[in-house]
């Protein structure tokens, strides 16, 4: 995140190449592809982050008919250059060593991860891509068309995304109503049914935990739910039980994860869940060292459907324990 300094050193910088560019703070006189396109050149880096800016700016201001061919001429054009791969290629299969891999890798990489390493220079480019990235995802008519651009962007931004740059946070009551809200909006297992379930949510024996980048401070990438009990929960309801009254949670013993939700499409694929998981358990233990069990409450999608197959193709081979376990799974129909 940058600070007011920084911010205030970009803006001089920024200006600069405005300037240089003959670009107007409200907009560019070259189209976007063609400014995408420039930003490649090597004029220098005021003019650069000029450019970057003016490119966010734009494609923020577009259309979606307009974004769209925004997306397609990203995705056919930056291709590496073929001489120069074919001779890397050559290079390789003539000598395999670390420096001909080296310059295969180079020469194989497309010029549009550059591109796009430079648009992320621009203030709020990192969001304006994620963004990108998800309506790329969503455009399934031109799937495969746009398939090079929508790699590129995973790659990267896997990358700009991992573990290292992000930031734990409890979110609770004093939270703010911004982040709030956005919890309700994001809430992907358990719908939150208004600010009274969400109160409860975040009340003395619960707690919530969620991801977040210096890129989207006030956006939340994941978050986990967890409930403090005594003993593991036998159902949902009890815990989601709005205005029922928090338990003491310093003698707690149990904490069930009982919901967690990824608030990002554009970071679909991208994995955050696992570390979250990780590094909650290691907080909660370190505040309630009496925390000895750790559950799950979460919906296991296309479970039925499993349980049902099973039971219709196997069932003559289960047990009078393992029938009696699968009446208790919810199963419909039981072989006799």
């Amino acid at each position: 995140m940058l600070t007011a300094r920084l911010m205030q050193v970009w803006t001089s910088v920024a200006e600069r190449g405005r300037q240089l560019l003959r670009l107007s703070p409200n907009g560019a006189a070259r189209r976007i592809d063609f400014l995408a396109a420039d930003l490649l050149s090597e004029r220098g880096e005021a003019t650069n982050m000029a450019r970057a800016e003016a490119i966010i700016r734009l494609y923020e201001k577009l259309g979606k008919e307009q974004r769209d061919g925004f997306h397609r001429y990203l995705a056919q054009n930056f291709l590496p250059d073929t001489e120069c791969l074919k001779a890397a290629a050559e290079a390789y299969l003539a000598e395999p060593s670390a420096e001909t891999a080296r310059q295969l890798a180079l020469a194989s990489e497309s010029p549009r991860l550059e591109l796009i390493r430079r648009l992320n220079v621009a203030p709020g480019a990192t969001a304006a891509l994620v963004r990108m990235r998800e309506e790329l995802l969503a455009h399934k008519e031109e799937q495969a068309l746009l398939l090079p651009l929508e790699q590129d962007l995973r790659h990267l931004l896997a990358s700009w995304f991992n573990r290292g740059f992000l930031e734990l946070r409890r979110i609770d009551w004093n939270t703010s109503a911004a982040i709030l809200e956005k919890l309700i909006a994001y809430e992907a297992v358990h719908e939150i049914r208004g600010w009274d379930d969400l109160r409860r949510r975040l009340a003395p024996d619960r707690r919530c935990f969620a991801f977040f980048h210096p890129a989207l401070p006030e956006e939340p990438l994941i978050f986990v739910e967890v409930a403090l009990c005594q003993g593991l929960a036998g159902n949902i309801e009890p815990l989601l039980r709005i205005g029922a009254p928090a338990d003491d949670f310093t003698k707690a013993d149990t904490a069930v994860f009982y919901s967690i939700s990824t608030c990002q499409p554009g970071l679909r694929g991208i994995s955050f869940g696992n570390f979250l998981i990780k590094q909650v358990l290691e907080e909660l233990h370190a505040e309630l060292p009496g925390l000895t069990k750790f559950g799950t409450l979460s919906p296991v999608p296309g479970f039925r459907s499993w349980l049902e197959k099973t039971l219709t193709t196997d069932g003559d081979a289960l047990s009078e324990a393992e029938h009696l376990a699968f009446r208790k799974a919810g199963a419909d129909r039981v072989p006799p």
